[in-house]
């Protein structure tokens, strides 16, 4: 694997549990290599959202000033080198250039330089309280769980930034009624039921009908028609593609107040192993791969285990083993998926070196799946 910059991330989380910005934390030798990255990424770039870049424990530096960063960008600023000259001549010229600012790691007692407007500022909330007047949107960062960050907002903070919504989610181990309506629908495509049988289905959730058919029609689907009916979707989409939007359509029926970060996290993963396991599987194995990082959550998402709720489905053998074993053919590209949502770039390097994938690989797949994830505007 060449030794470019890699890219992981964590959502930013507004009030409501839902992504509103995401962070890309770039993993690289130095601010030129952090650039030469971002720059090959232009074409994939994910406009939906705000996007916070942050280049981990380098000391930003005018070299960052040759990345043509696109509208939707903001540059964190972290407190450790708010001080260094290279980064004190870098903030004038990125306001300059009308780029928004982040403040990262701000304390009590952070000494800041005048006039910058800080958008988000981003505090280690594990080690210190809310301070009174931060200097921009406050975000907690280093939370542990949802109950954490219901504290947090109770605090004053505006939102947080991590992974917490992965933990503190409960359920009663059952699939609901509306869940289970999904998986029944699941069924009959898999096994080519009559068109008539599955809409009959259908028609008994007028809902579920119509989130179906805005998942199908969300820009990141790319469709050069608008599909009008289910019985549209089968002619031009065919049963394989529809079974693929029956799961997103099951990752989505969760009323948890976490599950907008959760649902647009599991989309991430499988549209990310889709992309990424594109050059080693058979186009027909493609939305298996989807299927599997989609369905990683589904505990989370319906508050049932996951044995639980595979064994309703009768799911491919590969999507079954990497999911309740880690084990078979698609388990590698579950785990390099779960990898991007960690600030830990040695493991994701080991385990994209493993299977011969580059840094530039995994980046483009990464961001593809973000921007496909955001386009589908869950809750």
């Amino acid at each position: 694997m060449s030794n470019a910059a890699l890219i992981t991330r964590e959502p930013v989380i507004n009030k409501q549990h839902k992504i509103t910005a995401n962070r890309l934390i770039v993993h690289a030798a130095s601010v030129s290599q952090a650039v030469e990255a971002l720059d090959g990424l232009a074409d994939v770039w994910p406009a939906t959202h705000p996007v916070f870049i942050s280049l981990y424990k380098l000391v930003p530096t005018p070299d960052l000033l040759n990345w043509i960063a696109p509208a939707n960008a903001m540059i964190e600023i972290p407190v450790q080198s708010i001080a260094h000259p290279l980064t004190l001549s870098l903030i004038p010229q990125l306001q300059a250039a009308g780029i928004s600012l982040n403040l990262t790691w701000y304390q009590h007692d952070t000494v800041l330089p005048a006039n910058v407007p800080w958008r988000f500022v981003i505090i280690d909330a594990k080690r210190q309280t809310l301070p009174a007047d931060p200097p921009g949107l406050a975000l907690a960062w280093g939370l542990s769980d949802v109950p954490d960050f219901r504290n947090a907002i109770i605090q004053g903070y505006d939102g947080a930034s991590g992974w917490f919504f992965l933990r503190g989610v409960t359920g009663n181990g059952k699939l609901a009624p509306s869940h289970a309506q999904i998986v029944r629908l699941m069924n009959l495509v898999r096994r080519n039921a009559e068109v008539k049988e599955i809409e009959t289905v259908l028609k008994q959730d007028v809902a579920l009908s119509y989130k179906l058919l805005r998942y199908i029609n969300s820009a990141g689907f790319g469709l050069m028609c608008e599909i009008q009916s289910f019985r549209h979707a089968v002619t031009i989409l065919g049963y394989e593609k529809l079974n693929k939007w029956l799961s997103v359509l099951l990752v989505s029926a969760s009323r948890d107040p976490a599950a907008p970060a959760l649902m647009q996290t599991a989309i991430a993963r499988g549209r990310f192993m889709e992309k990424i396991g594109a050059t080693f599987f058979d186009k027909g194995e493609l939305d298996n791969l989807f299927i599997t990082g989609a369905f990683s959550m589904l505990h989370l998402l319906l508050g049932a285990s996951l044995q639980a709720a595979l064994e309703e489905m009768h799911l491919p053998g590969p999507i079954a083993d990497a999911l309740l074993t880690g084990d078979g053919v698609y388990a590698p590209f579950l785990k390099l998926a779960r990898a991007l949502e960690s600030f830990d770039d040695k493991s994701l390097a080991t385990l994209a070196s493993d299977l011969h994938i580059s840094s530039e690989q995994i980046n483009r797949a990464h961001l593809e799946a973000l921007a496909f994830a955001d386009s589908l505007q869950f809750g």
